[in-house]
């Protein structure tokens, strides 16, 4: 069961780094979603990924600004602990429509900048500007959507 643990954080690693994410993060996530018992101590997860310390310490801050992981308190454990942050999936989808208003935006002001530019140069940038619109209308919604059949079950 080890080993297929390990390979399945390999595997989430290799799919992290295509989406340009550190493979440490990701298989350090995937560890956490397997993990028993769920909450992690930095030790306990280096060892099983045969990795450093210092490497899970940078990730895990990585995996929390993400909102992908949190740090636990449990009375009388003086180490760190992490475990998988409930809700961090939507919470994770919800920073990447942040990040896409930010796109729509950045768009908008290149727009400015091309103002009276034949619509050839200015397509890209009317592309981009309108998807994120479109993302930025209907994406809340599926969130949504998701928040209320995972609180139903």
């Amino acid at each position: 069961m080890l080993a297929k643990r390990r390979q399945f954080a390999e595997e989430f690693g290799i799919l992290f780094e295509r989406m340009g994410v550190q493979p440490m993060a990701g298989r350090i996530w995937a560890w956490l979603l397997t993990a028993s018992p769920p909450h992690q101590s930095a030790g306990d997860i280096a060892e099983a990924l045969s990795c450093s310390r210092s490497s899970v310490s940078a990730m895990t801050e990585v995996l929390m600004q993400i909102g992908l992981v949190e740090r636990v308190a449990i009375p009388g454990e003086r180490t760190r602990l992490y475990r998988v942050a409930p809700g961090g999936f939507s919470g994770a989808l919800r920073m990447k429509m942040r990040i896409t208003s930010e796109i729509r935006r950045m768009a908008e002001r290149g727009l400015e900048l091309l103002e009276g530019e034949p619509p050839e140069v200015r397509r890209s940038l009317e592309e981009y500007r309108d998807c994120a619109r479109f993302f930025e209308r209907e994406f809340p919604a599926l969130v949504e959507k998701w928040d209320r059949e995972r609180k139903a079950t």
